[in-house]
């Protein structure tokens, strides 16, 4: 997901965070009610996601010609020879013209033609889809479901109708309804547990099984089923086979995701070996189980590892496509990324400034790709860690005019960048620029989303935050009062965005003079929501301790104090071994 850039510290936060940078908004994040939180990044170990090199760049293998994968990367060119679109059919045609069963009797003479029947049946649900006819798509779908389900009640079980089964499967994924797959794959089980290893379609099936278990988050059926198909090819292929690179892939990834890294290495090394075996040490098919495998060492931490890996997918491209090429600029990118996660920020901004300029200069896509967009973005939030604010905000304000030309005002990424940018200001203490800024994000998401909207909450809080700096309380208190009202509403009283909000009016409120006491109760409800959020012994709850201690010795309550200070001190000294380790 594309992440934003600053947020919105509460002023009472901002003298603890010095060398961090939060994320916010991604872009339409105030469309699909989604909330935002800070998340710091230390400067010594960036962590910044990695983002995947597009399916320009990757070839897929498959066991044998395919028939459909959901979300699979680009087909290369010979596989493309035996895809066969079909044309659009009306409503009333679908019963007939594509009911599968129709056609499949003869299955061992004509498995080809069955293929091929099945290649066009998802082709044209995809064509469909591209159209934008969803609901035609799942008539199709839903009309062949019938068909087969019929000749199942009647006692057909075979690879025919599994095989029907698992197309619809991976058209319902493909459209994104993922409610019905599960009783699909569960009729799916029931047959192809019963057929034996040696029937025709069955391991291109049971890889398909897998990887929707896997996105259903079933891991423990996905790696049953790749362990299957895995001993299938082996016993027909040999160990070595080029043909078992997708389900090893399949299954490392489903280890990698129940937190088996040391299995899930494994076994990437094992596709890597087979890989440079059968294709040669510089082949660009190494790349995916190298990005794979980079990617799993950047979520165990092992930062080193992973620009190894990175490295050498830069040099594979570098030399298979010239330094040039497009490809070249996104593995940059992804070196980019290892290094900020080593601690090596300088040598990632340089690397993230060139893998745009090759991006570019190479039209591999467009200005406002959005992966282009959060390139721009992570660059210029390294530029602000290492204090090179005004190059991160040309960045931001080149990603804002972009978004204008090409997308227009109301977009919802244009409403992040001003987001970005005003954040960006207020770092630097530009705050009548940050005002200006927030002002237009307001009228824009008021005219756009409604004045009630949750998402309008958070350049409503930013804007009390930045009108507190410029001595307005009362405004900013306004501000601040009326954003907690919404996130009340909109996330519940006991909320992670309502304790921020909590947070920020304590802030301006104390220097109003509000009551002690009134203030005491607020910052107890945003302690309270910090333990459940975060864990009784976070840094969040510590600072926010602190502030609890100091008002009740400023009341005078001895009793409640002495408790909450000696939990205070256990955790700073637990804070500051872990500053000094």
């Amino acid at each position: 997901m594309a992440a934003s850039f600053l947020a919105v510290p509460s002023p009472s936060f901002s003298n603890h965070r010095k060398s961090q940078v939060g994320l916010c908004l991604p872009s339409g994040i105030w469309q699909n009610g989604r909330t935002h939180f800070p998340i710091c990044l230390q400067m010594q170990k960036c962590k910044v996601k990695l983002y995947m090199i597009t399916c320009k760049a990757i070839v897929r293998f498959w066991a044998l010609k395919r028939f459909a994968s959901v979300g699979s990367l680009e087909v290369d060119t010979e596989d493309q020879k035996h895809h066969v679109s079909s044309g659009f059919s009306a409503p009333n045609d679908f019963a007939r013209s594509k009911t599968l069963h129709d056609h499949s009797s003869n299955l061992w003479d004509g498995m080809n033609d069955f293929e091929r029947q099945l290649q066009e049946l998802f082709n044209e649900v995809k064509s469909m889809i591209m159209m934008g006819n969803k609901n035609d798509a799942i008539d199709l779908l839903q009309a062949n479901y019938e068909a087969v389900k019929e000749q199942i009640n009647a006692g057909n079980k075979g690879i025919e109708e599994v095989a029907i089964l698992d197309i619809i499967a991976l058209g319902y994924v493909y459209i994104g309804d993922l409610k019905f797959v599960q009783s699909l794959l569960d009729m799916m089980s029931g047959i192809v547990d019963s057929l034996k290893d040696d029937k025709p379609l069955l391991d291109a099936i049971l890889m398909h099984m897998g990887s929707m278990y896997s996105t259903l988050e079933n891991y423990e059926k996905s790696m049953l089923v790749y362990q299957r198909v895995i001993n299938v090819l082996e016993s027909r292929y040999g160990k070595t086979s080029i043909l078992l690179v997708t389900s090893l892939l399949g299954m490392a990834k489903v280890l990698g995701s129940i937190g088996r890294a040391t299995k899930a290495v494994e076994i990437y090394h094992r596709v890597i070996t087979i890989l440079e075996l059968n294709r040669g040490t510089e082949s660009a098919d190494l790349v995916l189980p190298l990005f794979s495998l980079g990617s799993l060492f950047i979520k165990e931490g092992k930062a080193v590892d992973a620009e190894s890996v990175f490295s050498r997918i830069l040099k594979i491209y570098t030399k298979v496509y010239g330094e040039n090429d497009g490809r070249v600029g996104m593995a940059m990118c992804s070196l980019a990324h290892a290094k900020c996660a080593n601690g090596n920020a300088e040598e990632a901004i340089e690397l993230y400034k060139k893998a745009l300029r090759v991006i570019k200069d190479s039209n591999y896509m467009s200005l406002d790709d959005s992966i282009m967009e959060n390139m721009r973005i992570d660059l210029a939030e390294l530029l602000h860690i290492l204090g090179r604010g005004q190059e991160g905000r040309e960045l931001l304000e080149e990603c804002l005019l972009i978004t204008e030309k090409y997308k227009g005002k109301e977009h919802p990424s244009f409403v992040t960048h001003l987001l970005n940018l005003a954040a960006s200001y207020s770092r630097s203490k530009n705050f009548v620029e940050a005002e200006r800024l927030l002002r237009i994000c307001l009228d824009i998401m008021t005219n756009t989303v409604g004045p009630d909207d949750q998402s309008i909450s958070f350049p409503m809080l930013h804007l009390g935050v930045t009108l507190y700096h410029l001595n307005r309380d009362k405004e900013a208190e306004k501000l601040v009062l009326e954003a907690l009202y919404i996130r009340e509403i909109a996330f519940g009283k006991d909320s992670l965005p309502v304790g921020e909000a909590l947070d920020c009016l304590v802030s301006i409120q104390t220097r109003l003079g509000e009551d002690d006491t009134k203030l005491l109760e607020l910052l107890k409800r945003v302690l309270r929501i910090q333990e459940r959020e975060f864990g009784s012994e976070s840094e969040e709850v510590m600072l926010t301790l602190k502030k609890v201690v100091s008002y009740l010795d400023k009341l005078g309550r001895k009793e409640e104090k002495f408790p909450l200070q000696k939990r205070l001190s256990n955790l700073r000294m637990k804070y500051k071994q872990k500053v000094q380790y």
